[in-house]
């Protein structure tokens, strides 16, 4: 009879240390940010495009067919970053509209590093060319259809 109390007691001892015993938190990495927001509208063609693209490289390229997620490499990214950089991008005013209103014009929306920049044909920044090229050539080849 002291036996099987004593193993009781053991039992109920290291059964309270259990009860009392917090699980550590788990960590979970950050939510990856916005690293650029394109957004093209208008025109004869009527876009609707949108390319939402995340600081660790999945994009989201959207248009009036249907959207597909996509990856682009440390590459592509840089090369992004780049172009951002030479086009001055941060010492761009916040919007650029056509000097004449057109039915027509296809209306940009650019948003990189908490900025956002909104211009129209005709009256686009030479210097942000190249980075409207490389967002359409990115929507383009994502292959929506």
């Amino acid at each position: 009879m002291a036996g099987s109390l004593i193993c009781l007691i053991l039992i109920g001892v290291s059964c309270t240390g259990c009860l009392g015993a917090k699980t550590p938190p788990v960590s979970r990495p950050p939510a990856p940010a916005v690293f650029v927001d394109y957004y093209r509208a208008g025109g004869i063609a009527g876009f609707d495009d949108r390319l939402v693209i995340f600081d660790n490289g999945a994009a989201v390229a959207s248009t009036k067919a249907g959207s597909r997620a996509i990856v682009l490499n440390a590459s592509g990214i840089e090369r992004i970053s780049g172009l951002f950089d030479e086009s001055q991008f941060s010492l761009l005013v916040a919007n650029y509209p056509a000097p004449r209103g057109g039915n027509d014009l296809i209306t940009y929306s650019i948003s990189y590093h908490g900025k956002t920049v909104t211009t129209e044909d005709t009256a686009i920044p030479p210097s942000l060319l190249p980075v409207i090229d490389e967002m359409n050539r990115i929507v383009k080849n994502a292959g929506i259809t």
